[in-house]
């Protein structure tokens, strides 16, 4: 089983935007027995909540499915249960370390639009403060495309 978890700082817009995103790419690619798909903060502050407004109404513009998703943070065991670590901007791969088991972990970690690279722009800004839901939806439905072309690719899933 391929596991990947989606990162950001609180996980109520953009790691729980790229978790229903993917998986709603997983299963029309027919791989959701192969591929797991979680999301997690950095943060704590909102553990437990769904994701946010913002957040829902794109994903229900674009009718992909968020239901029963609730906020978490991130655990030491996700450094080693998880395939890919997929962090939103360099300030989520850098907060990460700070609950990396030394020496244990063996999730690949990468930022999301590493699977983006003709993008000007390297980290998915957070639309909690800017509001653009719409530009993040783009960024992450286009990068979590070629994370799972990657995927397949890399562990031959086709």
């Amino acid at each position: 089983m391929i596991k990947v978890l989606f990162v950001c700082l609180g996980n109520i817009c953009r790691s729980p935007m790229a978790e229903a995103v993917f998986r709603h790419q997983v299963q029309a690619a027919g791989l959701e027995q192969r591929i797991e798909i979680d999301s997690a903060g950095t943060g704590d502050w909102h553990i437990g909540h769904p994701p946010h407004q913002g957040t829902r109404a794109i994903l229900d513009q674009y009718a992909i499915s968020y239901a029963g998703m609730k906020a978490r943070q991130v655990c030491s065991d996700d450094f080693t249960s998880f395939t890919y670590i997929i962090a939103m901007d360099e300030s989520n791969v850098r907060n990460l370390s700070a609950f990396a088991p030394k020496g244990q972990g063996t999730a690949s970690i990468h930022k999301l639009l590493d699977f983006a690279p003709n993008r000007r722009v390297k980290d998915v800004p957070d639309p909690y403060y800017t509001g653009n839901f719409q530009e993040v939806y783009e960024m992450v439905e286009e990068s979590c495309r070629r994370l799972l072309d990657h995927i397949v690719r890399e562990h031959r899933l086709a």
